[in-house]
């Protein structure tokens, strides 16, 4: 299969049952005029995000990585009225972006954090703002493996973790590539596998973000 068909299929499940979304479509036209790369998850991984997030009754989500707030938005919106997302992002300018599309899409129970997500995550820690029960890390690469340490700080038993981009076109299943992203998502795997405190598989993706990968983590002792 191709590249273009990937992206067919996608464009073909997104019309069935997402539809038009306004503020969701905005978002990604304002965060492309800001010259914001195009990196956000898809339409439907954007809705399986927020799926995941009902499922698990989430009332406290964390997003480490928030680019232009895409996904912030679909995670958002599985909040009860009562609920809160907190998002983590290094870049000022996209945090900016982010902040004017989620008040354009009418998300009011999200906030952004700006600064080094180590940090934003320990002080979130000194200030014991978890435990969360959904959190998705969607960032650079080569911090994945710290990100699931503090990600865990910052959990409870039965928390779900969901972690983007840990197939890299199939990189990581050469241990000689030496492309800094791959060996980051390489170290985070291996971290992972061998963490006693949760269950976790990974699966990969194909799509309009060509083929890549999701890990998904439960959390099973504290």
């Amino acid at each position: 299969m191709s590249q273009e068909q990937w992206t067919a299929v996608d464009s073909y499940i997104a019309d069935l049952f997402l539809g038009h979304d306004a503020a969701l479509e905005a978002a990604l036209t304002s965060s492309a005029a800001a010259g914001l790369p195009a990196i956000s998850v898809s339409p439907t991984q954007g809705k399986l995000l927020h799926l995941l997030a009902r499922l698990q009754g989430a009332r406290k989500i964390l997003e480490i990585g928030t680019l232009g707030g895409y996904s912030t938005i679909w995670l958002a919106r599985a909040l009860p009225a009562d609920g809160h997302l907190i998002s983590l992002e290094l870049d000022p300018k996209h945090a900016e972006v982010a902040r004017a599309n989620l008040d354009r899409a009418g998300v009011k129970n999200a906030e952004i954090l700006l600064g080094r997500a180590a940090d934003s995550l320990q002080q979130l820690v000194l200030e014991k703002r978890g435990p969360f029960d959904l959190i998705f890390i969607d960032a650079d690469k080569q911090g994945y493996s710290d990100y699931l340490q503090w990600s865990l700080k910052l959990s409870r038993r039965g928390t779900l973790i969901i972690a983007d981009n840990v197939v890299r076109n199939g990189g990581v299943a050469d241990p000689a590539n030496t492309d800094a992203n791959v060996q980051g998502i390489r170290r985070f795997n291996e971290v992972l596998a061998a963490e006693k405190r949760v269950t976790s598989t990974a699966i990969q993706t194909v799509g309009s973000k060509g083929y890549d990968g999701l890990a998904f983590i439960l959390v099973t002792a504290d």
